[in-house]
């Protein structure tokens, strides 16, 4: 069992000191997804809050054998991002040069080339084929829903939906 794991199942025991050494390793690497999903840095850090509060309530939900930890954090994090990107109650307002500039295809290029050539994970995001692989990514990298997928990148709902199912599978087996 991981170090991280370990500090999980003493959170759902009741320890704090756990739970603040969990903030204090991943807790940098919590925002920077964050802050990549809402482009706020304010909203951001709400995120990363909030998924440490849901971390305390959940930790007893946790369960090794079905996963890595760092994996389930991460997951809390992605839902509570993709929940805040859902609001009306708030936009993420953006100047138009941004917007330009701002393309889709760079930012997840951008992040998939930021990848260890050696890892895991992208020796298996290799393996798929380019249109499950760009939509896993821009689900993952970018938090966007299947809708926005598959406007984005001009493609039926269905297949996009169909191409991040068979993917994530693909992936799963891949990296067991």
């Amino acid at each position: 069992m991981s170090e991280l794991a370990e500090r999980i199942k003493a959170c759902a025991e009741g320890d704090r000191a756990a739970l603040r050494a969990i903030m204090d390793t991943e807790g940098s690497r919590l925002l920077g997804i964050a802050i990549r999903m809402l482009r706020r840095r304010d909203l951001a850090e709400d995120a990363v809050q909030e998924c440490f509060v849901s971390l305390w309530r959940k930790a007893h939900q946790f369960d090794a054998k079905r996963g890595a930890a760092r994996g389930w954090l991460t997951t809390i994090l992605r839902n509570q991002c993709l929940t805040m990107l859902r609001k009306e109650s708030w936009e993420i307002a953006e100047d138009a040069e941004t917007l330009e500039r701002r393309q889709d295809e760079d930012i997840v290029m951008d992040a998939y080339g930021r990848l260890d050539a050696n890892s895991d994970l992208r020796r298996c995001l290799d393996r798929l084929e380019p249109p499950k692989r760009i939509a896993i990514l821009q689900a993952y990298v970018l938090g966007y829903t299947h809708g926005e997928i598959s406007g984005r990148i001009q493609a039926p709902l269905g297949s996009v939906k169909a191409w991040v199912r068979r993917g994530l599978i693909a992936l799963r087996e891949c990296l067991s």
